[in-house]
């Protein structure tokens, strides 16, 4: 085991640098940035200098690697190698590390491997200071952790064998696509597009199916809560529950039927960015959670099956037509529940309608 701070010849934050307001200048991380442990060259700043000799030491290099030392607790600790591509590219701000491995004692795949892994990210906690929106860790505390330190051929074994591993989940990865794909395929296939309703089905608006339609509740998460908290980062893009950042909430008992969710609940992500807002899924757990106030609960009845109603609102017809209706605030936009009741919805036959869910099901095995 070798002290963290004896591997790397430099750990530092990024240089103090305005923000162009247009994609001119050299490019600058962000937060962002990190985008599932790559560095993501689409999610970039911009800084308005043209002169990168005053920044020269921040200047990235082949191997360097970035890390969140200032973020949600839930972020904290994560990190990116960056490997170059002809590009110059300045680390900037505090919320990001550029950590510069020293190459005679340790490989740049092998430290970024390292410090992804669940025994280095164990320890993180331990140096953390929380605040009320954010954690963060100092430099000096990081440079005391412990780091194991195999010889380079060892290394070299090791990240090897990692390398095999994440190709591997890549394949699946792209594989779990393919079959999200493919249930947005049949839906067309099946009902046709939304647009035309070319089977010429009876219309009618999400109200009209509707039994009840509510919103969540406003009360904060808390620590050693009582009941699971759905928020709106727990619902996916492509239309699923992602349960790995849950939270915790205690409420009165008198306020729970107001904002609880069971199985068969359709959930709707009324608040988030532009490009977000909308998201849908099936509550589709046997057991009751509670929802935030960013979440609409729609339950409906019998004359449209909940798979149904989310992947039509999935779909990208209606991704287009939500993102037109959203009223767009500073930072987020916002669907209201009336806005979203009248939605116009056709109604396929019922039978239709289960062939379509047995299809999902089975696509849900094979992943």
């Amino acid at each position: 085991m070798a002290r963290l701070g004896d591997l790397f010849l430099h750990i530092r934050n990024g240089a103090n640098i305005k923000q162009g307001l247009d994609n001119t200048g050299y490019p600058i991380t962000r937060i962002e940035t990190i985008s599932n442990r790559t560095v993501d060259r689409n999610k970039m700043g911009y800084a308005g200098i043209t002169d990168l000799e005053k920044y020269s030491d921040f200047v990235m290099q082949d191997g360097d690697i970035l890390m969140s030392h200032i973020n949600s607790e839930t972020h904290l600790g994560k990190t990116a190698l960056y490997e170059k591509e002809g590009d110059e590219i300045i680390i900037h701000g505090m919320n990001l590390l550029s950590l510069r491995p020293n190459k005679d004692l340790i490989t740049s795949k092998y430290a970024f491997y390292y410090l992804s892994s669940q025994s280095f990210l164990r320890q993180i906690p331990n140096i953390t200071k929380k605040s009320v929106n954010q954690a963060s860790f100092t430099v000096s505390a990081l440079k005391e952790l412990a780091f194991p330190i195999p010889s380079i051929e060892e290394q070299k074994k090791i990240t090897l064998d990692l390398d095999k591993i994440n190709d591997l989940i890549s394949l699946r990865e792209q594989q779990l696509s393919k079959l999200d794909e493919l249930v947005k395929s049949r839906f067309i296939e099946m009902f046709g597009d939304q647009r035309t309703n070319p089977f010429g089905w009876d219309m009618v608006t999400i109200g009209d199916i509707a039994t009840e339609v509510r919103y969540g509740t406003s009360r904060p998460a808390v620590e050693g809560g009582k009941y699971p908290y759905l928020r709106m980062n727990n619902l996916t893009y492509e239309g699923y529950l992602d349960l790995t950042d849950l939270k915790y909430i205690d409420i009165p008992d008198n306020e729970i039927e107001k904002c609880v969710v069971r199985k068969g609940d359709v959930l709707f992500n009324r608040t988030n960015s532009v490009e977000l807002v909308g998201k849908t899924c099936v509550y589709n757990l046997d057991y009751d959670m509670i929802i935030a106030g960013y979440i609409i609960r729609v339950r409906i009845d019998d004359r449209m099956l909940p798979v149904v109603l989310s992947n039509y609102l999935n779909s990208t017809v209606l991704k287009e037509q939500l993102r037109s209706m959203a009223k767009g605030a500073v930072n987020q936009a916002n669907i209201n529940a009336q806005e979203l009741q009248s939605i116009p919805i056709y109604l396929p036959p019922i039978d239709l309608q289960h062939e379509f869910v047995v299809f999902v099901e089975q696509i849900d095995k094979s992943k």
